[in-house]
């Protein structure tokens, strides 16, 4: 008969324990990838929960939204018209620029650029991890998701799909500290390696002689080298420049050009080889976020 002042093993015992099932299942899960499945099915079943956890927010946000004074609503109306009214005329340049474009492609018999295939996605979630920089978007594999799909909004890149479960996806920031993205300068088309500093309004810009020609307000856009982003999305600006002789590299910080702290919707890319028909807010053709090239380009893990 067992009796209430049974002792099991020791404190100790129980803790060396749990540290080796710890560090084995990590080393299963790291080296091994023995659990990627799992992980997979776990987040799938996360998903109707997060869906549940976002309603509460998403009725009181309807419910400021009903309660917007008139002349709030005029005044946006107001502001969106005369914003509307400058795309427009930007927009016919462009389309002057797209066909002077095709015009000198077909002269060198270069290959046409074609429209890429693009989803409207909206953010559910964000990684409340300060060590990494992560989010969580309402479209997964059933949309066409795939790892490393490219995430724009509608100022420049926010970073790439790590993660895609049945109905959700986890979208990891240009901001995070594992992150670097090939970019080149707008000005003067020089190339550099802009990585994430952990904080969601700082990037850094490493290795940079001090004799390179990079200068405060430079923008920075992506390169085209690689597989993922395409080429002349913003990136990044140039907010400080410090050349520090007694240093082997000047030091360089950027700030995203993407509201990474104030995320909503966002916009999937794919590639403009996929075919894939795909389901959900797809956007085909030209998008009032498009940029004038349309390229791939490869988020590198720093």
């Amino acid at each position: 008969m067992d009796t209430i002042f049974t002792r099991g093993p020791s404190l100790n015992n129980r803790l060396t324990l749990a540290l080796v099932l710890s560090v084995l299942l990590i080393f299963v899960d790291h080296k091994l990838e023995g659990f990627k499945s799992t992980r997979v099915y776990l987040n799938s079943l996360m998903s109707p929960i997060q869906y549940l956890a976002n309603l509460p927010g998403l009725i009181l946000s309807e419910s400021a939204q009903r309660l917007t004074s008139k002349e709030q609503l005029l005044a946006e109306n107001q502001t969106m018209s005369n914003q509307l009214l400058l795309m427009s005329e930007k927009l016919q340049q462009f389309d002057v620029v797209v066909k002077e474009n095709e015009q000198l492609r077909s002269l060198l018999q270069a290959p046409m650029r074609q429209e890429s295939r693009k989803m409207v996605a909206e953010l559910m979630a964000v990684d409340k991890n300060p060590y990494s920089q992560q989010v969580v978007i309402n479209k997964g594999a059933i949309d066409g998701v795939y790892l490393s799909q490219p995430v724009i909004d509608d100022s420049g890149i926010v970073g790439q799909v790590m993660e895609v479960g049945s109905t959700n996806s986890r979208v990891l920031l240009v901001a995070d500290v594992t992150h670097a993205i090939p970019v080149r300068s707008l000005r003067n088309d020089i190339r550099f390696i802009a990585t994430g500093s952990g904080s969601l309004n700082e990037l850094y810009v490493e290795h940079v002689p001090h004799s390179v020609d990079i200068q405060e307000g430079d923008l920075l856009i992506s390169s085209g080298l690689g597989s993922i982003f395409p080429e002349g999305y913003p990136v990044a600006r140039v907010t400080q420049v410090v050349r520090d002789e007694s240093r082997p590299f000047a030091r360089v910080i950027v700030t995203p050009t993407a509201s990474l702290d104030r995320l909503r919707h966002l916009l999937l890319l794919w590639h403009e080889d996929d075919d894939d028909g795909g389901t959900g807010d797809e956007i085909d053709g030209e998008s009032d976020i498009e940029p004038e090239d349309n390229v791939v380009e490869e988020l590198e893990d720093a």
